[in-house]
């Protein structure tokens, strides 16, 4: 739309080689050839090869040519170039630029500009290509052939094709909460070092489980051009906890499922979802339709939204997503819920997420910045007011969602329509708006999502760039997998969220007498819909009880490092599995949190650790997603890395030689601290460093942790005077969190 229109076909033409395929985040060197139209390029103009924000591409730079992502340009007429690129030089989603401008001299028809994309001519490795799968990479050529700044896009540019490399991994993803002999699926797929779902895969493994399941085959192939395999049928006849194994040929493990929880007939059973994405038609990467598909068929979702950014959405897209919602819903498979993010500034409400119960519903757009046709524009919705205004009316789910904006649930929240807020996606993780949301005194239930920008719905690696975290996922409590179902878990708040794991959680709270249970917050005013003496997550009760029984459930795939039990902004109690005899040699050295609320919020943590009088003997990573960016055990006394967060936490767990003698000295841009390390223990030393959460911490940790299993009961006081809001966040030795929404206990 931004773009002039004038005479496409006389501003010429541009050539790409090799145009692949080519694997995913390796190095390649590209030629762009543009040769000038009729009009030529006056002396000023200059061209635009743009590429899509989403993308992560390696950073072109014209400084050093031994380097990678060295980029080059040549008129062959000798006319001077000056080149720059920028992050930001163009409309979205094309806004990743390299300005090539004509400084001294002109072109005419026919004459040529060459770019070399990864120039090696003088040593350099090449450029390093996107790190996710894409079926038409492009750059885009914009000719400003009058030196008017005023540009024309090319028409039929050539595109590249980017496809996984092979497997690293192996992962198996199975529910995590059924009936005794109802069917579920086993997924399968194998992952390059980038998270894609690797088409060469060329592997045979046995299929083992801990308990027997029926209809599991004795062994499994996979296939090159295979992106997952997928097993449908199994059933489970007996109850307990189970898991399943891929056995190599040679008999090791190399891959273990998420835990599954088989029960006997119940009314609700639980479904993972990622209620947040985009495609290529709005910020994404690949269209609307491969979002669906890889959602249900490589990420194994139960469910999904797309959530494109309202003021990109046009009515034909709006119309399409209604559409392939309805073909991609299939009661008992996999349900898509329609929807959109509300994307207002930040000044006047900011981000929000909208759910509707049923397609053909309205779009009421924060505005439309970028969709041409304003026919509807009476229909926007600029402020959050506005929005809750316009949705008074409508079968819809809110919840508050950080993004690129944050949204400012202090300004506006609708206790009935926005029952939810978001705690992670891959934006990273924003505890801060959990307690935005208590502090006010809301009834909200906490997810988390992916917000995935790479085509990945469910499976959101973030890449290289500034995504700094694994996107999240929702878990549902429902009793069938419908649409209906689904939202009727949102509405009451029955759900738990991970940074990407699945797991087995359940939070219970029991009273010693009944209490009233109401599915609304009941400061709507309407009456209790039940007398209960127990409670589960997201419910809320009014009771008069001084004490209740708070008990914790958890299953989880990789050892159970913290429980932290919190009531609304207090935290009661972090609850260890291993006790202080039980620590070995292993130390964790992490670091976390963000530089503010808005978009400028990642945190630079390039430093060191460097021991004196002891030895490091081994390094382990813990959440390192962008293999870009090191950790190197440099020598046995130094550990070196370059490293950002936006709010979760990064690290390394390290054995040391010696757990007695020596100092450990950390140097970050914001911390520089020496510990002794007989004075690292069981609960964390705490560096802190202003911002938002932003701090170092350091502790011991066992040299084994076999607590991937755990129950809790805790007794606790309820206040006569305030709201008792009850949930953990569990942290997992992998890095995972995993978060419960709340059982609220209104005095």
């Amino acid at each position: 739309m931004p773009l002039s229109t004038y005479m496409p076909e006389e501003m010429g033409s541009v050539a790409i080689a090799p145009l692949g395929p080519v694997e995913a985040g390796s190095y390649q060197s590209f030629f762009i050839v543009y040769t000038a139209g009729k009009f030529g390029i006056d002396d000023s103009g200059s061209l635009k090869i743009v590429h899509r924000f989403a993308s992560d591409l390696g950073r072109l730079q014209m400084d050093d040519p031994e380097g990678p992502n060295y980029v080059s340009a040549q008129a062959s007429n000798g006319a001077v170039l000056h080149m720059e690129y920028d992050l930001k030089r163009n409309f979205r989603p094309w806004d990743k630029t390299l300005y090539i401008k004509v400084v001294r001299g002109f072109l005419s028809e026919g004459d040529r500009i060459v770019i070399r994309i990864g120039d090696r001519r003088f040593g350099g490795p090449g450029v390093r290509m996107q790190t996710f799968q894409e079926k038409e990479f492009q750059f885009r050529t914009l000719v400003d052939a009058f030196a008017t700044y005023d540009y024309v896009e090319l028409p039929d540019t050539p595109s590249i094709v980017i496809e996984p490399g092979p497997p690293v991994l192996y992962k198996a993803i199975i529910p995590t909460l059924k009936r005794v002999g109802e069917t579920f699926l086993l997924g399968l797929k194998g992952e390059d070092k980038w998270g894609n779902p690797s088409t060469k895969c060329e592997d045979t493994f046995r299929l083992v489980s801990t308990r027997p399941v029926e209809n599991l085959p004795e062994e499994i192939s996979f296939y090159p051009g295979q992106a997952s395999v997928q097993l449908d049928g199994l059933r489970a006849m007996e109850e307990g906890d189970l898991r399943i194994d891929l056995i190599d040929l040679a008999g090791n493990v190399t891959a273990s499922s998420n835990p599954l929880r088989v029960l006997p007939k119940r009314s609700g059973v639980s479904f993972w979802a990622d209620l947040h994405g985009q495609s290529q038609e709005t910020i994404g990467t690949n269209n609307a339709r491969d979002y669906f598909a890889f959602a249900r068929d490589r990420a194994f979702l139960d469910a999904t939204v797309h959530q494109g950014n309202d003021f990109q959405i046009t009515s034909d897209f709006w119309a399409e997503l209604n559409t392939l919602s309805r073909e991609f819903t299939q009661d008992s498979r996999f349900v898509v819920i329609p929807g959109y993010e509300w994307s207002a500034n930040t000044c006047l409400g900011g981000d929000r997420n909208i759910l509707y119960a049923e397609e053909g519903r309205p779009i009421y757009r924060s505005s439309h910045a970028l969709v041409e046709d304003r026919s509807d524009v009476v229909q926007d919705a600029n402020s959050v007011e506005d929005l809750f205004d316009k949705l008074a009316d409508e079968d819809v789910m809110v919840f508050a969602h950080v993004g690129g904006r944050y949204a400012d649930i202090r300004r506006g929240h609708d206790r009935d329509k926005e029952r939810s807020v978001e705690v992670h996606s891959a934006w990273g993780t924003f505890e801060w708006l959990v307690e935005d949301a208590f502090e006010m005194g809301y009834r909200t239930g906490i997810l988390a999502t992916s917000d995935g920008h790479k085509g990945r719905p469910g499976a959101s690696h973030p890449g290289a760039t500034r995504f700094g975290a694994y996107g999240g996922l929702t878990c549902l409590f429902a009793d069938d997998l419908t649409r209906t179902d689904l939202m009727k878990a949102l509405r009451l708040r029955h759900h738990y969220c991970t940074t990407g794991c699945r797991a087995v959680l359940t939070t219970k709270v029991t009273l010693d007498r009944p209490a009233d249970r109401y599915d609304d917050d009941p400061a709507l005013g309407g009456p209790p819909d039940e007398r209960v003496s127990e409670a589960v997550m997201g419910d809320i009760l009014r009771t008069d009880a001084e004490e209740a029984l708070f008990e914790i459930d958890i299953h989880a795939a990789a050892p159970i490092e913290r429980i932290d039990i919190r009531n609304g902004l207090r935290h009661l109690e972090t609850w260890r599995p291993s006790e202080k005899e039980d620590m070995g040699r292993r130390i964790r050295v992490i670091w976390e949190g963000s530089e503010y609320r808005g978009r400028g919020r990642e945190t630079i943590w390039d430093g060191s650790a460097e021991l004196s009088g002891n030895a490091f003997t081994r390094i382990e990573p813990i959440n390192w997603y962008n293999i870009e960016k090191k950790l190197d055990l440099v020598s046995p006394q130094r550990v070196e890395w370059t490293s950002l967060t936006t709010g979760g936490f990064i690290g390394f767990d390290a054995w040391l030689d010696d757990m007695v003698m020596g100092w450990l000295a950390i140097d970050t841009p914001l911390v520089k601290e020496t510990l002794a390390v007989q004075d690292i223990g069981r609960e964390d030393t705490c560096l802190e460093a202003g911002g938002l959460g932003r701090r170092v911490r350091v502790y011991r940790l066992p040299e084994e942790n076999p607590h991937t299993r755990l129950r809790l009961e805790r007794r606790i006081p309820l206040s006569p005077d305030r709201d008792d809001a009850l949930y953990v966040r569990i942290t997992l030795e992998d890095g995972h969190v995993i978060w419960s929404s709340p059982i609220y206990l209104v005095p």
